[in-house]
């Protein structure tokens, strides 16, 4: 059980430490308004958090029973151990962080959209009312009927 919850920590670990590269590569895409690039790399992420899944069914009940579970292996092996929980919890806090970012980011360039969408509208009204006090409402010379 001990070699099983360890090679699952040691998974996870590896997981994280792609999912932190993928960050980087993501930030990357974010900033350049690469968005298909941005999509592959968030698909390589959902692949990376399925094994991360895989390997929390073996290691999230013995985090439940953490310290029953370090009590009962040699001292070598618990240093192993909880040096990979930390170490997972480390490269989790630099991932959020980094999609928090992100998410910052791409909340910016939603709000600058938005504020240029509204300011076309605006320039589409004021070119349409001075047409309209400058030509008046004339009626159509086509006639659309042929």
């Amino acid at each position: 059980m001990k070699d099983e919850v360890i090679q699952a920590l040691e998974g996870q670990v590896s997981c994280y430490r792609r999912l932190v590269k993928l960050a980087e590569l993501q930030h990357g895409h974010v900033q350049q308004n690469q968005t298909e690039a941005l999509l592959d790399v968030l698909r390589n992420r959902q692949v990376l958090l399925d094994e991360i899944m895989q390997h929390e069914r073996i290691v999230g009940p013995v985090k439940r029973g953490w310290n029953d579970f370090v009590e009962g292996i040699e001292a070598g092996e618990r240093t192993r151990a909880e040096s990979l929980l930390t170490e997972t919890r480390t490269l989790l806090q630099e991932i959020m962080n980094a999609d928090q970012n992100d998410a910052m980011v791409l909340q910016q360039r939603k709000l600058n959209l938005g504020k240029q969408i509204n300011q076309a509208s605006a320039a589409k009204q004021v070119n349409k009312n001075y047409a309209a006090a400058a030509y008046g409402n004339r009626a159509s010379r086509m006639d659309v009927q042929r």
